[in-house]
Parts: C-alpha cells; structure tokens; sequence
C-alpha cells in the first residue's frame, strides 16, 4: 500500500514539475495573451489602446501604443522622451517581463499617432534593456 502511495504521490510530482518548467515560446504566448486581456485597463498618458502581437518563431513580441496625438516634429520629439520613461515604468512593474528578455525575447514597441504612423520605436532586447533602464 505504501509503495502505491508513493508511486502515486511520485507521479503527481513529476507532472506539476514538468508543467511548471514551461519553455520560452510557451511564456510569450502565454504573455501576449494576457497582456491583451489587461489591454482595456491600460493608463497611460496619450495612449488610448495597447496590443500585444507575439512571433513565435522569432522569439518578438510586437507591442503597439495607439494615442490621439497627431504626427508632427512637437509630438514626436515629445514621443522621445516618454516613450522610452514608459517602457521603463512598465518593465519596472513587470509589465514588460525582463525574465522574457533575459531569455531572449525581443519586445518592438511602437508609439503610435492617430494616423498609426510612428511616432518613436523603441526595442527592447538584452542588448538594449540595461541602457533603456538608466
């Protein structure tokens, strides 16, 4: 009885250790899913939506900010300075998970005026993520 127990108890172990141990593409779709379904409670200055696009297999996830701001010089100069203050607030609030990035995931974020031309982009990587910390 005790060995069946333990056969049991064993196999149950090994399945949630084998669950939990998920693999890098698993995390980012897993990440763009629910960052859209957080998309609607988003709050940020001039950004009216958010989505999340996740490549699977190029390890990116593509993140939009849409705002109402139109595309001139005065706005896009502007773009520059919060885009970059707000990448950094949402990684530092885990967001923008930087285990993702660690791990290789490459975050393209668009800040976008309501013309969804670009304003200022901004990617996010290993190599970038200490600089965009600063």
């Amino acid at each position: 009885m005790i060995k069946q127990i333990a056969r049991v108890s064993f196999a149950v172990i090994l399945s949630v250790m084998l669950l939990s141990c998920k693999n890098t593409k698993q995390k980012l779709q897993e990440y763009v899913t629910a960052y859209n379904a957080a998309a609607s409670t988003f709050k940020a200055k001039d950004v009216t939506l958010t989505t999340a696009r996740g490549y699977i297999n190029d390890d990116k996830i593509e993140l939009r900010f849409e705002t109402g701001l139109a595309q001139n010089q005065a706005n896009k100069s502007e773009a520059g300075t919060s885009f970059p203050k707000l990448l950094k607030e949402m990684i530092n609030k885990n967001q923008i998970p930087k285990e993702l990035v660690d791990e290789g995931v490459q975050f393209d974020a668009y800040f976008l005026a309501d013309d969804n031309t670009v304003l200022e982009k901004q990617i996010i990587s290993k190599e970038t993520v200490t600089e965009l910390l600063k």
